[in-house]
């Protein structure tokens, strides 16, 4: 079928949607509840913490925290202060190589595994067999939610290195039963066809690179609508819980799409439903808040805190992720109890830009690009010349009219953004391509 003849991806996933998956008890508690049992799990890892673990000892102690039974109310827990990157980074650089952080002897940790360092220093992070375990607990939770079953085959289309994304979303695809079909050491082309050779019926990778598969699948003139995959689950980045991006990818896939967020220092926190009606936040294995980034009270929307419930080991107790989002109550189609991320994760503070008072995500430009069915890849730069602020777009675009659709693209960009945008068409294969997360928006007034 081409693809201009093809049934609209929502419509026709529309008819085979997925029921509601099973919910974890926890789910359906209320938030008193919910707060017992989080405040149970929290003083039960803070036990051997405030023994053993230096770190959090030394922290905690300082703001008159000394005995895990006096965390008795959430009031109590956030009066624990905050923990941030630049003390983690600084305390391993302090004593390498892993800071003062570990809460056990070396000989009781059995994986380590390293940060990307896209947003700063590398950190590195060990796990005990319990705390992986956990963390299988965490991504099966994932899979679950988008209605994988033991009877699906789960492909993996990574080169697998120091990064524990990958590795403990195996250890989830184990905990469910599943088939796992390794994608490392190959090609974009190779994964394709095996792809369609092999049929896999869930496909876990990250939106940017869900798109380079789609255009080389289309170059190679394969109809990956056409595979048995049924179910995508995109991490990494914001993206899948974008309408455009994620309409885009379920038309060129033929699949439904699921939004998951997590890090290698917290851990798979987050989860999409069939409802598609904003990011669940685990919160039986983690507490969230949601921060004003500058005052550090609490807000509906700005930086989200974690705690991990399920790694004494090396725990996180309310830890600044950097990631931004708003908080959405009030349960879910699904049933589930557990608040929201609207919109899924907004992006990273660190990847927020101001122009002439205006501050927006790339996730936003992203929106608007992918809203335009003839865009491919692009590109934007903002530099500082002439006295003002210049945001300028380069857009990959074919046929006759690109002229015309970029001209389209500015204007509905200048819609979103409030923000004049001048975006010019590029050809095909004239931008980067990114084997697994992308930076398609560049500020150069730092480099000034």
């Amino acid at each position: 079928m081409h693809p201009e003849t093809r049934p609209d991806p929502e419509e026709t996933l529309g008819a085979a949607a997925p029921g509601p998956a099973r919910l974890d008890r926890e789910e359906t508690l209320d938030p008193d509840a919910l707060h017992r049992h989080q405040l149970r799990r929290l003083r039960a890892m803070l036990k051997p913490v405030l023994q053993r673990n230096a770190f959090y000892r030394t922290k905690l102690a300082r703001a008159g925290l000394r005995a895990a039974a006096d965390v008795t109310t959430m009031d109590a827990y956030r009066q624990i202060p905050l923990t941030t990157k630049r003390e983690l980074t600084e305390d391993q650089a302090a004593t390498p190589p892993y800071g003062t952080l570990l809460t056990y002897p070396a000989d009781h940790y059995v994986r380590e595994h390293h940060t990307s360092g896209t947003t700063g220093r590398t950190l590195r992070w060990l796990d005990t067999a319990e705390s992986w375990d956990w963390l299988a607990t965490c991504w099966a939770r994932v899979f679950r939610a988008a209605g994988v079953t033991a009877s699906d085959r789960v492909f993996f289309p990574f080169s697998f290195g120091p990064y524990l994304g990958t590795w403990s979303g195996v250890e989830g695809v184990r905990r469910m039963g599943c088939l796992f079909l390794a994608g490392g050491g190959m090609s974009s082309r190779e994964r394709v066809e095996r792809i369609i050779a092999d049929r896999p019926t869930v496909l876990v990778c990250t939106p940017t690179y869900a798109f380079r598969l789609a255009e080389v699948a289309a170059d190679a003139g394969i109809d990956l609508a056409a595979s048995a995959l049924r179910v995508n689950i995109h991490p990494g980045e914001p993206g899948a819980s974008l309408p455009s991006t994620r309409a885009r990818l379920q038309e060129a896939f033929g699949a439904r799409v699921y939004d998951h967020a997590g890090s290698t220092e917290v851990g798979a926190w987050g989860f999409e439903c069939h409802a598609h009606d904003g990011l669940h936040i685990n919160e039986a294995e983690f507490i969230f808040e949601v921060i004003d980034p500058g005052t550090g009270a609490p807000a509906r929307e700005g930086e989200l805190v974690a705690t991990n419930l399920g790694r004494p080991g090396m725990p996180l107790i309310r830890y600044r992720t950097g990631d931004w989002g708003r908080l959405q109550d009030g349960p879910c189609a699904c049933g589930s109890g557990y608040r929201r991320l609207q919109g899924g994760v907004t992006g990273r503070l660190d990847q927020m830009v101001t122009v002439e008072g205006v501050t927006f995500f790339p996730s936003t430009v992203e929106n608007v690009i992918r809203g335009f069915r003839e865009t491919g890849e692009f590109a934007v730069d903002v530099r500082r010349g002439g006295g003002r602020d210049d945001i300028e777009a380069r857009v990959e675009l074919s046929g006759d009219d690109a002229g015309a659709v970029a001209a389209r693209v500015a204007r509905a960009l200048g819609d979103a953004l409030g923000l004049h945008v001048e975006v010019s068409a590029v050809g095909r294969g004239t931008l980067p391509r990114f084997p697994v997360k992308a930076a398609r928006v560049t500020d150069h007034r730092a480099e000034g």
